[in-house]
């Protein structure tokens, strides 16, 4: 399985976002949502992360399927090393960073879900 990019959402508080990831998972039939976790550098749960992890939380109450982390650290340092390696304009890849690294979060947990079984 290949993850890709379909959209990315512009975060408007915790309420608004659950309410907007809420639609996705049902207009998609999704089984399963996948959330990047921003830790510092030693692998820690720093600010950022703890107000994902509120998001996460409040996405396991509201939502009827599972809600997984995964480690975003490097994921856009990554996206845009590729982007530049493929001659994309400055331009282009800010359009585009997000979109990458958000499918590059989620090919990890695939890959690493694949690799447990």
């Amino acid at each position: 399985m290949l993850a890709h990019p379909r959209t990315t959402l512009a975060r408007v508080g915790t309420r608004g976002d659950v309410a907007a990831i809420a639609e996705w998972v049902d207009r998609e039939a999704a089984g399963r949502v996948v959330v990047g976790l921003p830790l510092d550098l030693q692998g820690r749960v720093g600010h950022r992360a703890r107000r994902v992890l509120v998001l996460v939380e409040a996405l396991r109450a509201a939502l009827g399927v599972p809600v997984d982390t995964w480690d975003e650290r490097f994921s856009t340092v990554a996206v845009e090393r590729t982007l530049i390696e493929a001659d994309l304009s400055r331009k282009k890849r800010k359009e585009v960073i997000d979109r990458g690294a958000a499918a590059f979060i989620l090919q990890g947990w695939l890959d690493a879900q694949r690799q447990a079984r």
